[in-house]
């Protein structure tokens, strides 16, 4: 089996195959391991002196230097890694963890004679007869590939991505390497990896194989757009299957601001509010509504448009959640705002952080006093940057571990904080949050989330009416949120078969404690009744009653006597 055999027609990352090829032919191995090894060596021992000659805190900033100019020097793959290890805090120090943020995957441009060899290699026909125009030198350069800008002889302006030159090879021995490594390094690192380090560079290696095949980033593309299709706030670039292979990737031209380009920003009239809310709002679609996430959404991967839209870029980078992870984060969500930390414990199992045979009772009040404090805060004093550190210093007093899947939503949550952050000094994330987040509880048609609502409105049998003030409160800060539907909602629910439960107990809710609750209902009446005028409020009521049955009205009659009757004896 040949070289090219191995690298260029295999498109998935195989372990075993590329273990039995180098098995066959270590000396195709042996330099490159040599310079890995070599790198390394020199490292660690700038560490040792420090450790010998006390020198640990004077040079640890200088270290942590070293480290991301090694891995940048050892190229894309370790690159990659060292984006990898950036938000891993329960494997990294904190002040490498610092210096391996600020990463950026930016390499020289290769040649473009061999980026235009390679466009017409894959695409089957000379540039000129593909591309009415194509800029001279490339508008960028990655680690993975460069961007051209260009024009479809039929007028459209579009990004023509072209990947490195020769790359799988390159990215299958270091994986390889990496493996043989991981094979006899595991047993002495003293990591809280949760798995075998074999499996976790096989996961690496899988999803930079993803990433280098540009016809599954097409396709991510679609996906991603068809998710957003009836939202106006967001745009995704069209693909161009027609000029668009394994190594060139052809696709619409976003004219925009980077959001790291503030002056820009203000400059063409935009509200930079209007622009965070956007980008904070969709990534919350994107993890619990869509499960379907953009896995690196850095500044340069998102674009302020100047008609206002968020412009998506790069997905190449995507990951999946399952329905019942979005389920359990949405629990999370629910306990952290009930301050339930015993449930959110058992969430912090269920989500991979914990092992299912760990003892959670002493990490309880661990989380009370880093996530209590946090919640007891002003909503405009919460940080989630501020959060994450308190919660890393954790990971080291207890069996935390963080799920690989997990490392890359709190690294997108953190960076889109940060590119909030430029854009609005006094931005808080939990700010924009709240609101979509109540409003996706109160007006989430499926079980499971009407389910996650009753958890929030009831505790230990009783309804809790502040928390239902709290909701809505919250939820009208969001400009988009009608109380209305809302209450058809709510109103087509509680008359429903599922809804029966929830009849006795509001029945209950309503008498608890021997009397009347009027004052309770009074303040949320006062909250609501702008929104709910008596002519939409008729037209509603009308609708919900002619989609009832005369048995579904009848179900209700038993609870409505009993709340008359005891109305009457109140009296």
């Amino acid at each position: 089996m040949g070289s090219q055999t191995l690298t260029t027609n295999n498109r998935r990352y195989d372990p075993q195959e590329i273990a039995r090829y180098y098995g066959y032919r270590p000396w195709l191995a042996w330099g490159r391991a040599i310079k890995i090894i070599g790198s390394f060596v020199v490292f660690l021992l700038a560490l040792k002196w420090d450790e010998w000659f006390s020198l640990e805190e004077q040079n640890k900033y200088k270290r942590a230097t070293q480290l991301r100019q090694l891995l940048t020097n050892l190229g894309p793959t370790f690159i990659k890694v060292g984006q990898a290890l950036s938000t891993r805090p329960d494997l990294v120090r904190k002040d490498f963890l610092e210096e391996l943020i600020k990463l950026q995957d930016q390499l020289p441009a290769f040649d473009n004679a061999i980026a235009y060899k390679i466009i017409e290699t894959d695409l089957g026909r000379p540039v000129k007869d593909i591309y009415s125009e194509l800029s001279p030198e490339p508008v960028a350069a990655a680690s993975l590939g460069q961007v051209y800008r260009g024009r479809l002889y039929t007028g459209e302006e579009v990004a023509v991505k072209v990947q490195r030159p020769h790359l799988r090879p390159v990215l299958t021995l270091d994986l390889y390497l990496m493996r043989w490594a991981a094979t006899w390094l595991s047993p002495w690192l003293p990591l809280n990896l949760g798995h075998d380090l074999t499996l976790i560079v096989d996961e690496f290696g899988s999803k930079l194989f993803e990433e280098i095949d540009y016809l599954n980033e097409g396709r991510n593309a679609e996906k991603f757009a068809t998710n957003f299709r009836d939202d106006p706030r967001v745009k995704v670039p069209a693909i161009y299957w027609r000029y668009t292979s394994q190594q060139v990737l052809t696709l619409e031209w976003l004219n925009g601001f980077k959001l790291n380009d503030t002056k820009s920003i203000r400059a063409a009239g935009l509200d930079p509010e209007e622009i965070i809310k956007i980008g904070v709002t969709s990534g919350l679609q994107q993890l619990l509504e869509h499960g379907f996430f953009h896995a690196d959404p850095h500044p340069g991967n998102l674009f302020a448009m100047p008609d206002g839209r968020m412009g998506y870029i790069d997905f190449g980078m995507m990951d999946q959640l399952d329905e019942r992870t979005k389920e359990t984060l949405v629990d999370a969500v629910v306990h952290l705002v009930n301050k339930d930390y015993i449930d959110l414990a058992q969430d912090y199992v269920n989500l991979g952080f914990l092992t299912p045979d760990t003892d959670i009772r002493p990490i309880v009040p661990a989380l009370e006093m880093v996530l209590g404090n946090a919640l007891e805060q002003n909503v405009g004093d919460f940080n989630f940057k501020s959060i994450t550190d308190q919660f890393s210093e954790l990971v080291y007093d207890y069996p935390f571990r963080v799920p690989a899947k997990f490392a890359v939503i709190i690294r997108s949550l953190v960076t889109q904080e940060g590119i909030a952050l430029s854009l609005n000094r006094n931005f808080k994330i939990v700010e924009v949050a709240y609101p979509y987040v109540a409003k996706r509880l109160l007006t989430g048609e499926s079980p499971q989330i009407r389910r996650r609502l009753l958890d929030v409105l009831f505790k230990d049998g009783k309804f809790q009416w502040e928390r239902l003030e709290n909701l809505i409160a919250i939820a009208r800060t969001d400009g988009n949120f009608d109380v209305l539907p809302t209450a058809k909602l709510g109103l087509q629910y509680l008359l429903s078969d599922e809804g029966k439960y929830l009849r006795r107990q509001l029945v209950l809710a309503l008498t608890e404690d021997d009397r009347l609750h009027t004052t309770e209902v009074q303040r949320l009446w006062n909250l609501v009744k702008d929104d709910l005028q008596p002519n939409r409020l008729f037209d509603v009521a009308i609708g919900v009653l002619t989609e009832l049955s005369r048995e579904g009205v009848a179900a209700i009659l038993p609870s409505v006597t009993a709340l008359t009757t005891f109305g009457d004896k109140q009296t």
